[in-house]
């Protein structure tokens, strides 16, 4: 079975800002929750580039600590990417990150196609902790990009 999670974030910020941000795959981990552990292995330049691998150690709730690597594509500079999972705990993880202009701020863009291995088990498993799991992940972005890039208007 195939999931998608959509979530949609306004933000009091700048398109340059937002996507200064987003496009340095570094900044994963300022939005990430700590207890996922997120760990960069790769030496990462500031801005991303397309077909750019990035290997990563995440710990997975119930599963422990693994490895995760994904290709950035389809960038369309100040505006989208994709990162696609070529290894790592999902059978498929397609994430499309996007940011558009809107009302003066920035309307943040998740949109993932995911499937989880082991059948009938991991069906179970996305019922039970997958899909919470990835909710409160997006959650916590949110509250993250508005503390991260909040615009003051002094």
């Amino acid at each position: 079975m195939i999931y998608q999670l959509s979530k949609e974030t306004v933000v009091d910020t700048t398109m340059e800002k937002a996507w200064r941000f987003i496009s340095n795959p570094a900044n994963l981990n300022l939005i990430t929750p700590g207890d996922m552990r997120f760990t960069i292995i790769t030496d990462l330049p500031e801005r991303m580039y397309e077909g750019m691998l990035v290997q990563y150690l995440v710990r997975i709730p119930y599963i422990g600590e693994q490895p995760w690597l994904s290709e950035l594509k389809h960038i369309v500079p100040g505006c989208s990417f994709v990162d696609i999972q070529l290894a790592g705990p999902y059978t498929l993880w397609h994430h499309y990150h996007g940011i558009e202009a809107t009302a003066g701020k920035v309307r943040f863009v998740d949109r993932i196609t995911y499937q989880v291995p082991f059948g009938v088990l991991g069906r179970i498993a996305h019922s039970l902790f997958i899909h919470s799991t990835l909710e409160r992940i997006f959650n916590y972005r949110e509250v993250r990009f508005h503390e991260l890039l909040t615009e003051s208007r002094d």
